[in-house]
């Protein structure tokens, strides 16, 4: 499936599998909650674990984004813009609080959701053809082990996908995406290690425990 095939079977409500910087992910349209759900039972993933997802770019970022609360006032913006500056297109992804209006499989109970832009050539043209934010879980069974060699993906997510795009460049490998959660005033938490390591984000932020 090449990437207009892929972005067509997005916009019309579809599943595929397709790569991303580290490894290959399974997705589909972000605002799509049917799609979500079939993306969820593919896995056999828990409902209450939200799935992350990529942007193309800041514009797709902010078509994203609820209206920010009190809490945050300027700090989340100025923060933001340092992340932005710095690290994406890349793999840090970042909570951030977003529109009610998506599915409840992509933002936790508190609003929020994992969200990057994504380096990867293909995974961002996606984005941009099929009109938005992608859901970016890895592409396989929960409890299996993720991959980023076409050969190993599994055979029953792509008979089960609406199709596969495979084409190069294939995911790079290694860590997956290091998750962080902004704090406002040059302050976060690292909720999940990955491929930019702490002491990139200790050159900008004051990192603290886990919230």
């Amino acid at each position: 499936m090449d990437i207009a095939a892929a972005a067509k079977a997005i916009r019309s409500g579809g599943v595929v599998i397709y790569p991303t910087e580290t490894l290959y992910a399974l997705g589909c349209a972000a605002a799509d909650a049917s799609a979500c759900a079939r993306v969820a039972a593919l896995k056999g993933r828990p409902e209450t674990k939200p799935f992350p997802l990529i942007v193309a770019d800041m514009a797709g970022l902010r078509d994203l984004l609820a209206p920010l609360p009190p809490f945050y006032n300027d700090g989340l913006e100025i923060d933001l813009a340092l992340v932005a500056a710095r690290f994406w297109p890349g793999p840090l992804s970042v909570l951030l609080p977003t529109r009610p209006d998506l599915p409840a499989l992509v933002r936790d109970t508190q609003g929020l959701s994992s969200v990057r832009i994504s380096p990867h050539p293909l995974a961002r043209e996606l984005c941009r053809r099929a009109g938005g934010a992608l859901v970016a879980t890895s592409a396989n069974v929960s409890g299996r082990p993720p991959t980023a060699d076409p050969a190993e993906l599994d055979p029953a997510l792509l008979s089960g996908a609406d199709g596969a795009c495979l084409d190069q460049p294939w995911p790079a490998g290694g860590a997956p995406s290091t998750l962080v959660r902004l704090l406002g005033n040059r302050r976060l938490a690292v909720l999940r290690a990955g491929a930019v390591p702490a002491s990139a984000l200790a050159d900008l932020f004051a990192l603290t425990p886990s919230v």
